[in-house]
């Protein structure tokens, strides 16, 4: 008993988490539900038009019988309870000579012909007439319209359709934010792996720098060497963060931005002009250094392969009494106008060889995690591109 038990209890939890086929046979379900309500709602609708039908037949006979009735004292109260309770459905009553007779339509408008026309042209539409007779002779037809409460009903059927497409698209819409979801743990997940396989190689290499150290080398060449070991290390740290809310220090950017600039001025062709310039010299902001420095560094090589490593290559830094603005501008190629939010978007290259994320994560990590803004200042074709970013003054 017990093992059946735990077996049960094992299918279960496998349902469960096996979000896949869990999710589907919930939509499955929920069709199913919504399709078994229309289905009692048209089965209900025909039921109430046969109804109707039915009541209409018989105010056909009451009014036969209160039209062939001769004796002046029977009573016609059954008959004239039936007519009185048949008020709630339009009809109009035609005899064998075209002759217009209407009940239960706006008495206003009922004085003007072509209206009434137009409400018999209705009815012949929506049903049969029934037919009022004695004896074969004085023909009358009654034509009807449905009740009001039977047109509410037409329409109920459409707004449990557009209720389940509603239903559908928010499931649809959860369940792909929930797969988005998962490929972004996925990728922060193989992000904090890489960056862990990255940390021993590096390990090894620091170990090594102290060792030359030692050694009858150059130390120009060490200290070079050990900045690019721990640039190695920065990335990998910036890896290790990614789906982790960064930790925000008061920090001074001009620093951060100044050794951003130099490391990658002196690893850059020597035909590219580098200016860097600032108000003052220090401007502090709220900021997470390896972050935003990826932000910086990732905005000046854009610039640097736009120009084709050959031309100028500014960054100016300003700020008034709340912001703090930082300006990075080329003398590439530009871009049209069109480009200026597109650029933003993942996957979403102008270069040969590249994935597309660097501006997207640029701007996720100033405007989601540092709270600024980030946009295309001015560009021009064939003259270059100015880039800002707004940063809150502390």
């Amino acid at each position: 008993m017990s093992y059946i038990l735990e077996t049960f209890i094992f299918v279960l939890m496998k349902f469960f988490t096996n979000t896949f086929l869990f999710k589907r046979i919930a939509i499955l379900i929920s069709f199913l539900i919504v399709s078994l309500i229309l289905w009692n709602t048209y089965t209900f609708f025909q039921k109430f038009k046969v109804e109707e039908r039915a009541k209409m037949e018989i105010f056909a006979t009451a009014q036969r019988e209160l039209s062939t009735n001769t004796d002046l004292n029977a009573s016609v109260d059954l008959q004239l309870k039936i007519i009185k309770n048949s008020r709630d459905i339009p009809m109009i009553l035609v005899n064998e000579f075209g002759e217009i007779e209407y009940n239960n339509l706006d008495s206003i408008k009922g004085l003007d012909q072509d209206y009434v026309q137009d409400q018999l042209k209705k009815m012949k539409s929506e049903n049969q007439p029934v037919e009022i007779s004695y004896q074969g002779i004085n023909k009358k037809f009654i034509y009807y319209r449905n009740s009001n409460l039977l047109n509410k009903l037409t329409y109920y059927p459409l707004a449990l359709i557009l209720i389940l497409i509603l239903f559908l698209s928010i499931i649809y819409l959860f369940y792909s934010s929930n797969k988005a979801s998962e490929t972004n743990k996925l990728w922060a997940g193989m992000a904090k792996e890489t960056a862990h396989q990255i940390g021993t190689p590096l390990s090894s290499l620091l170990g090594w720098i102290a060792v030359l150290r030692t050694e009858k080398i150059d130390i120009s060449y060490v200290d070079e060497i050990e900045k690019d070991v721990y640039r190695l290390n920065t990335i990998a740290n910036r890896f290790s963060k990614i789906g982790s809310i960064p930790e925000l220090k008061k920090e001074n950017i001009t620093i951060i931005i100044k050794k951003v600039f130099d490391y990658l001025e002196a690893r850059s062709s020597k035909q590219i002009n580098f200016s860097f310039s600032t108000d003052k010299n220090d401007h502090f902001v709220n900021l997470n250094d390896e972050l935003f420095s990826w932000v910086i560094e990732n905005l000046i090589k854009n610039g640097i392969d736009a120009m084709q490593r050959k031309g100028e290559l500014r960054v100016h830094i300003e700020s008034n009494e709340n912001k703090v603005k930082i300006m990075i501008s080329d003398t590439g190629k530009g871009m049209s106008k069109s480009l200026f939010k597109q650029i933003f978007n993942p996957g979403f290259t102008t270069k040969k060889r590249g994935w597309g994320l660097g501006l997207s994560l640029s701007k996720r990590i100033v405007e989601d995690y540092h709270k600024g803004i980030i946009f295309v200042q001015k560009s021009e074709l064939e003259k270059g591109t100015t880039f800002e970013i707004l940063l809150n003054k502390i």
